[in-house]
């Protein structure tokens, strides 16, 4: 009966082979796969209620108008879809802006819209019994008006809130601080003019 004899190099390679095999296991996973979220479904928000977004039209208070007479001296600019009236003002070297506007409902009451105008001078906001305190008010044909005159020192805001029918009118002059200090008297005249729409 013959032997079998394997060459020495073939018998380390199969120990080594034999070995390695013996050292290493082989491990699966198993990974769950991620599920895709859905798109958030777009919030549909009528225009109406986007008063201040961008690319959104800004509704204004609908029905008849006030009406009033500006001073000879105020220049007439073009009405826009936001303002009902809208003035250059002389103001020393420079004009001063007047804008009137009309917005439906209390647009968030008269301290958040003060407070609105205060921030637009830079100015910190105030109080309720603050802004209570910066209000000087009066009635003219019916008309309730309240108004503010807010200083940061370089620039000065004329304001009145009117509220008319279930709407809110704001009547604003901004611009150079001492020029509008002297403009003020004819400010004051000129919301002595306004006369609300005729009653339906």
């Amino acid at each position: 009966m013959r032997s079998l004899t394997l060459p020495l190099a073939v018998v380390t390679a199969l120990g080594l082979l034999t070995t390695g095999c013996s050292e290493r296991e082989v491990a699966t996973y198993r990974v769950a796969k991620e599920k895709t979220a859905a798109p958030p479904a777009a919030a549909s928000v009528p225009s109406s209620d986007q008063a201040t977004m961008a690319n959104t039209a800004v509704p204004t208070a609908q029905g008849a108008d006030l009406t009033w007479t500006a001073p000879a001296h105020w220049q007439t600019k073009p009405a826009s879809a936001m303002r009902k009236g809208s003035y250059a003002v002389p103001a020393g070297d420079t004009t001063a802006d007047l804008s009137i506007t009309a917005f439906p409902g209390d647009v968030g009451g008269e301290v958040a819209n003060l407070n609105r105008w205060r921030g637009q001078l830079s100015l910190p906001a105030a109080s309720e019994a603050e802004i209570a305190a910066a209000i000087t008010r009066f009635e003219q044909g019916g008309l309730k008006i309240a108004v503010v005159d807010y200083d940061n020192g370089q620039q000065r805001l004329l304001g009145a809130i009117v509220p008319v029918r279930g709407s809110t009118w704001f009547v604003k002059l901004m611009g150079p601080a001492a020029p509008l200090a002297q403009e003020k008297p004819a400010f004051l005249a000129f919301l002595k003019t306004l006369k609300a729409p005729a009653t339906p």
